[in-house]
């Protein structure tokens, strides 16, 4: 019997260990080699990406073998863009959010008409918002939970997951809700949640199935899955955490499908700049 238990935990450990493993499916270009923002638009065969800040205004349709087809001029500054999100109507939300050092009181989340894709330079509604807990910009260091690089989108409303500044609770994310409406808005806090405590912990993107069942969260060195959540209570569903084999700078995710994902990182240090897909089911 001990034979055949030993067996079977070995077998698990085989199968854990190699599934679900990072596949590079295309290196992406030189313009591109600080792409923190990913998104798949509805009826569109090009995945929408953009670079974070120090970089130009400009989203790209990038098709899957890395190859650029598509570039918009957003006529908006890019502070610090960071994660980019889609509705059900093709619209496309770019979240400039980026906040390092708490400072900023100018938070804001482009949003580009879908029917303005085609266009080479287009003009975007601008939806304004503040954290209701957030009093001093920037507050204590202790209390400096107030950094984004995190959206979805979802029945009309916009998830804001943030990104932790304080030494020893980097893996807390506090999620927030605005309407997807241009205007000035006070997010809702919805809850939190605590991955772990180094700085691998960091949340760096989000991305939702297109069955709303699953919610993915990103970090340097695994995706976090939520599912079997009621409404937008994604917390409280059952929580699977799927490890890479190894850790970059992975700032991008879309879900390709219900069971598998787009991944990227940016490139650093000789390593990453890639488009990997990553099997979730």
């Amino acid at each position: 019997m001990k034979k055949i238990i030993l067996f079977l935990l070995a077998s698990t450990f085989i199968n854990c260990s190699n599934y679900g493993q990072l596949n590079i499916t295309a290196s992406l270009p030189k313009k591109l080699r600080e792409a923190s923002g990913i998104e798949k638009v509805e009826d569109s065969n090009l995945l929408w990406m953009h670079n974070d800040s120090g970089n130009k205004n400009e989203l790209y349709g990038v098709n899957i073998k890395g190859k650029i087809k598509k570039v918009i001029t957003i006529n908006a500054k890019n502070r610090d863009w960071e994660d980019i999100t889609s509705d059900e109507f093709g619209n496309i939300y770019i979240a400039d959010t980026g906040n390092n050092d708490n400072t900023r009181n100018d938070l804001v989340i482009l949003k580009v008409n879908g029917s303005d894709l085609e266009n080479k330079s287009v003009d975007v509604e601008k939806i304004f918002f503040n954290y209701p807990d957030q009093h001093k910009f920037p507050p204590k260091k202790k209390k400096r939970f107030f950094d984004s690089e995190s959206l979805i989108y979802l029945n009309g409303f916009l998830y804001i997951f943030t990104k932790s500044r304080v030494k020893n609770k980097y893996g807390v994310t506090k999620l927030y809700k605005i309407p997807a409406s241009a205007g000035n808005h006070t997010a809702e806090l919805i809850g939190s949640f605590n991955n772990c405590d180094t700085y691998g912990c960091w949340i760096t993107a989000a991305a939702i199935s297109k069955n709303h069942k699953k919610l993915a969260l990103l970090t340097h060195h695994s995706v976090l899955v939520f599912s079997n959540f009621q409404n937008d209570q994604f917390f409280d569903g059952i929580l699977t955490e799927y490890p890479f084999d190894h850790s970059s700078q992975k700032e991008g995710i879309v879900f390709k499908n219900n069971d598998t994902l787009y991944i990227t990182d940016e490139k650093s240090h000789g390593k990453g700049g890639n488009l990997y897909t990553f099997a979730i089911n």
